[in-house]
């Protein structure tokens, strides 16, 4: 079996989708009052939760509470939203983790939101994966995807190139999720200024496909649905998340995009987790990190979850881990320059604005 083209090392920092989903309400209010209560809130980007109750967290998280009878609070949203949200409550800190994509969780550091902390286990994580002064590390590796109705598109009709999906037969059948907002969203500003070789024909080819855009969406978790019910032909989405979602969702294919004559290619777009400076429940908030890391759990990010290991020393062989493999064989990966990203993703965005109307 062939293995993914590495183009370069990667290095990866880990937004995806918008609407708020609080499960337990939020009881951290800080203070040392607040630090004895036997809870843990987590800001989280989705994917990696089951709309049935059946994903890594929902599974990790009962563990969790089982082992050592803490409670998870659950907070969900896009990446850049709930590191808006943290920036917020500064002065009232409620989140003890914040796990989200890239380039939200390097903000996160840069507005001084995490503190420094290596779960145990983190040791086994690629030195690519993890912040070199331990504010963060991954915890599920992944990356950015396609997906495409394979019922309505099968075979030669099955999309493979950006120009593909700015031919008639696409009309109002193509969406994709806010730039800046998702991670998943702003991962197709990444990878098309990749594809296209920069800045200008990316925003060019962004807006030629606009003709066919459905429009932006907050959310990307919720775009796989109109995918497989055939209400949109394509959408952006990432491995992990739609691999997951394909098991209750059978007419999600996942692809990856080239530009007409070259390969296709993706990068890599991990949950990256990290502890909150001033967490009103930082003992706990160590806890859960060092479980999420633990071998237990990674061992179940293929089988339950859908996604890649973060640790090197667990080698999933399950059937879905096997899956998961096939589908990366043969794909470009290459490496996103974060650090201009991060800086520069205000203007990219507004780029985007600009040449889609949004």
């Amino acid at each position: 079996m062939s293995r993914p083209i590495r183009a370069r090392r990667l290095r990866t920092a880990a937004a995806v989708t918008g609407g708020l989903l609080l499960a337990g309400s939020l009881t951290a209010c800080g203070g040392s009052a607040a630090s004895e209560e036997n809870v843990v809130t987590v800001y989280s980007a989705d994917g990696l939760k089951g709309e049935k109750g059946d994903g890594w967290y929902d599974k990790v998280f009962k563990d969790f509470e089982k082992k050592t009878g803490i409670k998870v609070n659950y907070v969900e949203g896009g990446s850049g939203e709930m590191v808006q949200r943290a920036v917020r409550e500064r002065s009232n800190t409620q989140a003890d983790v914040i796990i989200t994509l890239p380039p939200f969780i390097q903000q996160a550091d840069e507005k001084g939101l995490l503190k420094a902390y290596r779960p145990k286990g983190s040791e086994e994580v690629d030195g690519a994966d993890k912040a070199a002064d331990g504010k963060w590390t991954s915890v599920v590796n992944n990356y950015f995807g396609f997906i495409h109705n394979k019922k309505e598109l099968p075979g030669g009709k099955a999309p493979k190139t950006w120009e593909d999906l700015t031919g008639s037969a696409y009309k109002g059948k193509v969406q994709y999720s806010t730039p800046g907002v998702a991670g998943d969203g702003t991962a197709v500003l990444i990878k098309a200024m990749h594809d296209f070789g920069g800045r200008e024909p990316a925003m060019a080819y962004l807006k030629k496909l606009q003709t066919n855009n459905v429009g932006p969406s907050a959310s990307t978790g919720k775009l796989a649905p109109k995918v497989d019910k055939g209400e949109l032909l394509a959408a952006n989405g990432d491995v992990q998340m739609n691999y997951a979602q394909s098991k209750d969702m059978p007419n999600l294919k996942i692809w990856f995009p080239a530009k007409e004559g070259g390969e296709p290619t993706t990068f890599a777009l991990p949950y990256a987790a990290g502890l909150v400076d001033k967490a009103p429940h930082g003992a706990n908030a160590k806890k859960l990190l060092d479980h999420l890391l633990s071998q237990e759990a990674q061992r179940q990010v293929s089988e339950v979850g859908g996604g890649f290991a973060a640790r090197k020393d667990v080698k999933a062989t399950d059937a879905d881990a096997v899956a998961l493999d096939k589908i990366m064989d043969g794909v470009e990966i290459f490496e996103p320059d974060w650090a201009d990203i991060s800086q520069n993703l205000r203007s990219y965005v507004e780029d985007w604005k600009s040449a889609t109307g949004s």
